[in-house]
Formats: C-alpha cells, structure tokens, sequence
C-alpha cells in the first residue's frame, strides 16, 4: 500500500509518500481501507519533533480515518469485513489502509460524510471535552472562543450555543470571521484589541470561559479579560509561542487555567468517550452541529496540507484521500 512516511523529525517537505507493507489483522484488531483521513494541527508538531509524544521513526502520521474493513482479527466478532466504520488511533491514518483495535473504531452509517465524521473525532471531540467535562459551561454564560475559524473553533461555537452560552468569536480576517459567524457566533471580533473587546462586549466583567488553541498574545490578552470565576481553557499554541502565564492574574481575579489534552481523555476515561461520541453523533443527526470543510486533497499532498495549516492559512476541516478515492 502507499502511505505517507515520517523517516526522520524535521521539516514537513521530508515527508515521503512511499510504498509501505500492508498492516495485518492482529488479535483484537481491524484492517480499515481508507476513504477519508482527518488532517490535524498536531500531525504537524509531531512529525517536526514539536508534540508531546516521539514515535520512534519511522512512522505513518494520522489519527482520524472512515473507511470499510477489509480484515478482521480471529477473535473479532461486533465487526464483519464490509463494514463502513470511523476510526482514531494515534497513528497510522495517513495511508490507504491501517489496522487499528476494534475498542478505537465505531460504525458509522452509510448516509453520514466521512470527511464529516473525521471532524468530529479529534476536531469536535476536543471541543465537546473541553466545553463539557473540563470547562463546565452553563447556560447563559459567555464564552471567548480563538481561532475560531479552525476546525475546533467552529465546533467550540456549534456546541456552545448547545448549552445555551452566549458566544464571542475571535479570528484573523474578514474571511475567517464570516465562516464563525455562519457557525452561529453571537458577537465577531478580530485579535487587534481582543482584551478591550472583551471588556467593551461584556460590560468591564469578562468573559466566564476562554477557550485557547492559539496561545502567544493572544493567551496574553485574554488572560486579562476573565471573569471572577472563569475558567481559561488552554488547548494549544497554533501561534508557535507557548506563553508563560502570570499566576498573579489568576489570584486577583480568581480564575481557573484549565488543560485540555483530549487524547489523554480518550485512553484514560474511555466509557466517558464513547458517550461523547454518541451525543455528538446524535447532535449531527439532528442538524445540531454540521463540521465546515474547506477542501478533499490527495494523499500525496499531506505535506503542501499541512503547510497551510501550520501557517494557520486554513479553515475548517482539510481531508486527505486515498488516489484510487479522489480518481
């Protein structure tokens, strides 16, 4: 099969898309041919050597992935092959096909999109983690949400107005702002002066719930306009700056700084998971959350993809296919 292969950390133009052997259906595994691969911010950090985790090389990058099973382990029985399934692993996506433990896929229902399906895996499953289980967020507070053209920011909106929060999204351009508005923020704002905004927006009290994949100056600012009793979600450094933050602010103005590590979530509370995956699927089937996709892209171009997302060009969700798929 033909994958695409991290040989040794550095820059994203080394990634080789190279012939690699076919993954096998071990005990309690899956062979799923792919349809549709998810393209994730930390693919990037991973294979520059930047994110929490260091495979040894070489490696095939990729979480997310919706396909069919083409094989199954001796001792699986809840699939068949045929099946058109959703799956998450911590690598191995970026290929046309991949083996992954049957406790990592769900079924997934013909008429749902499979590049919609990736969304919600890492994308909203990340924002559904951090509005819902590590933020608390109630009805009628407001909530700041950064970056919120990128692909958890549209889903930090769409479940925000969920649980009845009043929303403030902050993005880069006029483009960028437009999409989070149709995503259904109730106030759009630029990143020119984001604490004076938030002050002006909320009437000098703050905001109750930062939710923060970019970090740099934008976590400075923002960190100044919190509520009493806020909470400040940190998910990321999509900026290319982890700041340092001054625990003097959290003191005065008694505010929580929050980590949110979603795939930490995953392995370390799988039951509390699946029943995130089921309610956001039960949200897309109702037309309650709907991913944005800005585009299907080849396999051999994951590095020119994940070029444009690193640089924080893209918006919404950017999907890989398989050559034989996007033929």
């Amino acid at each position: 099969m033909k994958a695409v292969i991290c040989r040794e950390y550095g820059p994203l133009s080394k990634l080789d898309y190279a012939e690699t052997p076919d993954p096998e259906a071990g005990k309690g595994m899956v062979v799923i041919r792919t349809e549709a691969i998810g393209v994730n911010y930390p693919d990037g950090l991973l294979v520059q050597g930047q994110y929490q985790m260091k495979p040894p090389t070489p490696f095939v990058p990729g979480m997310e992935v919706v396909g069919t099973v083409e094989a199954i382990g001796p001792d699986v029985s809840n699939f068949t092959v045929g099946d058109r399934v959703a799956g998450l692993g911590m690598l191995g996506a970026y290929a046309e096909k991949i083996a992954l433990p049957v406790r990592s896929i769900f079924a997934l229902p013909q008429e749902v999109d499979g590049a919609d399906a990736c969304a919600m895996m890492c994308a909203y499953g990340t924002s559904h983690h951090a509005l819902k289980q590590r933020a608390q967020l109630k009805a009628g507070e407001t909530i700041c949400v950064l970056g919120a053209a990128g692909s958890t920011g549209i889903a930090a909106i769409q479940i925000s107005k969920i649980f009845g929060a009043r929303v403030i999204a902050v993005a880069s351009s006029p483009q960028k702002r437009a999409i989070a508005q149709a995503a259904g923020a109730d106030e759009v704002i630029g990143y020119d002066d984001l604490k004076g905004d938030l002050k002006r927006l909320t009437g000098n009290r703050g905001v109750d719930v930062l939710f923060d994949p970019v970090g740099g100056d934008a976590f400075d600012s923002g960190c100044r306009a919190m509520a009493r009793g806020g909470r400040l979600l940190v998910i990321g450094f999509a900026s290319g700056r982890i700041p340092e933050f001054p625990v003097n602010l959290a003191l005065v103005k008694e505010f929580s700084v929050v980590g949110v590590f979603w795939g930490s979530f995953t392995q370390h509370e799988p039951e509390l998971y699946a029943a995130n995956v089921n309610e956001l699927m039960g949200w897309y089937a109702e037309g309650k959350i709907k991913p944005h996709i800005e585009g299907h892209y080849p396999l051999p171009q994951a590095p020119q993809v994940l070029e444009r997302i690193m640089a924080r060009g893209a918006a919404g969700k950017l999907i890989l296919v398989p050559e034989e798929v996007s033929k």
